[in-house]
Formats: structure tokens, sequence, C-alpha cells
């Protein structure tokens, strides 16, 4: 018992440290947001002890309302610190990769499956929905690299259905923001063993970055594929 609670107390540190440079990150890009976290919460604890003055209840509706305006200030905080990350990804090299790598359980995820020297790539995904290809860079370039996928993928998943999107703020292009909730409208056509056996079939295939040491997330600005590597498209 002693050693969970010293845990949980060791724990308590480490997420108002992460709550505090969230909340840096999201001021760099939102300047406002304390003065939207603090009014959305004076605002909602004013509503309920309002009412609660009304109806003869302060106390009881002024705990609630604490409670409530806590909450409210949390959902606020979060959804603009998204926000916040989403602008300072959007644009870099591999944002999408990052986007992925958070999808959540059922998807299967691989980063820059395909890739040519101007860092337009093409990221795959595997889940219910089939196989979804993210393609990030310049669309006429991007429209090659994804036919060829395509082609290759068809001599070993036919039987698969293939969405592709392109993220940008173009015409027929998903913001960055909404790839995630782009790609959880498809619908599940797939059980968890087709998925599992799509996924395998894929990784048999091979990928062009399989054996490249890429990192996690964006790509650094100005990276350049290494020589003697994988054969660009």
């Amino acid at each position: 018992m002693a050693r969970k609670e010293s845990a949980a107390d060791a724990a308590n540190p480490g997420r108002l440290k992460q709550i505090a440079l969230t909340y840096k990150m999201t001021r760099r890009a939102d300047s406002k947001i304390g003065l939207v976290l603090a009014g959305v919460g004076i605002g909602t604890l004013g509503v309920f002890l309002a009412f609660g003055f009304w109806i003869g209840h302060p106390v009881y509706l002024g705990i609630l309302g604490l409670l409530i305006a806590l909450l409210a200030t949390a959902i606020t905080f979060g959804r603009r610190a998204e926000r916040a990350a989403f602008g300072q990804m959007e644009g870099q090299p591999g944002a999408a990769a990052a986007v992925l790598d958070n999808i959540g359980r059922g998807w299967s995820t691989t980063p820059a499956i395909a890739m040519n020297r101007s860092q337009d790539v093409v990221h795959r995904a595997v889940g219910k929905a089939g196989i979804v290809l993210v393609a990030e860079g310049n669309p006429n370039r991007l429209k090659s690299l994804l036919a060829a996928e395509k082609k290759k993928m068809a001599r070993i998943v036919a039987d698969v259905p293939v969405h592709d999107l392109i993220v940008g703020t173009g015409e027929g292009q998903v913001p960055l923001k909404k790839v995630r909730t782009t790609m959880l409208k498809y619908p599940r056509v797939l059980s968890g063993p087709q998925v599992t056996a799509t996924n395998d079939r894929l990784r048999a295939m091979g990928d062009l970055m399989s054996n490249m040491p890429l990192p996690k997330g964006p790509m650094p600005k100005g990276m350049r594929m290494p020589k003697g590597g994988p054969k660009m498209r």
C-alpha cells in the first residue's frame, strides 16, 4: 500500500510538469490562452453560483459549479493545446507521421513507405477500414508516388480497400488536424484477423524506408537522403 502511494506521489510532479510544459507551448502559439481559461472557469462557476442563490442553495450549487468549471477549463485547455500543436506542425515534413503515430488502437502505421528527393512522403496505416495512404508534399508529385504504391500493393493485397488522402489546405486536401477524424470515418470492412493478415503481407513486401534510421515525428527541414541508400522514386 505504501509503495502504491509513493509511486502516485512521484507521478504527480511529473503530471504537473507536463501540464506546465503544455501550457507554455500553447501560450507561444495562443497568447490569449490564459484569459480564455480564466473566462471559462470563472464564467461557469458564476452561472452556478447565481442559480444557487436564486433557488436558495448557493453552497451546493457552488461546489457543483466548481467541479463543472474545472472540467470545462480542462476540456477547453485540451482543445486549444491540440490546435496549437497542429498549428506548429502544419507544413513540416513528417507532420502527418506524428498524427498517425497517435491515431489510437486498431491501427498499424508505417511512416515513409515512399519518398522522393523533394521530401514528398507517403505513409501507410492499416486498420479495419482497410489501407490508408497518407501523403504530404507537393500534390502534383504525390500523384505518381501514390499511383506507384497502389500498383505495388495491388499485387499483394488486391482484396483490401485502399484509401488515399493528401495532407494540406488546398482544394481536395485534408488539413493536418482533420486527418485522424477523416480516417475514423471510413467504413469498417475488415475483421481483426484480416487486418493482421494484411499487415503481415505488407511487411513481407518491404518498404522503401524500412532500413533507414528515420526519427519519429516531423522530420528536420533540409534533411537529405543519405548516399547509397534505397533508390528513390
